[in-house]
């Protein structure tokens, strides 16, 4: 079942905010400054990684699914950002990919996860 344009764009502007939190944490936690260009500088690779996966996984269709699309999505991203970070000139010591991968995991799973959760709360209220 295919979602409407505008509830799925709302989920992938979501995602993408959640990206740019990930980042934001990252930098306010290492001190490196929350000036919008380092936030965004920091997020830039995820989020282009990000924006590939959503899109190969046709999110009308799945941007609400937790396997295998969210799944996929999320691992790409991980795998995909830390490849652009490392082409962008950025390190990407072991400790920080595995932040990564369980923070982008939490955020992107997670949404999925309380997407799914609201949606049947609201489908039960709406047939009671």
């Amino acid at each position: 079942m295919s979602e409407k344009p505008a509830r799925w764009i709302t989920y992938l502007v979501i995602d993408l905010v959640l990206i740019i939190l990930f980042a934001a944490l990252g930098r306010r936690e290492h001190e490196h400054g929350l000036s919008l260009a380092g936030i965004l500088g920091t997020a830039a690779p995820f989020l282009l990684a990000y924006l590939v996966m959503a899109l190969l996984s046709r999110p009308w269709l799945s941007i609400n699914k937790i396997w295998p699309a969210g799944v996929l999505v999320w691992v790409g991203t991980v795998a995909f950002g830390i490849a652009l970070r490392l082409l962008f000139g950025n390190t990407a010591a072991l400790p920080f990919i595995i932040v990564a991968t369980i923070v982008l995991g939490v955020f992107l799973l997670g949404r999925r996860v309380l997407t799914k959760l609201l949606h049947k709360r609201l489908t039960k209220q709406g047939n009671a």
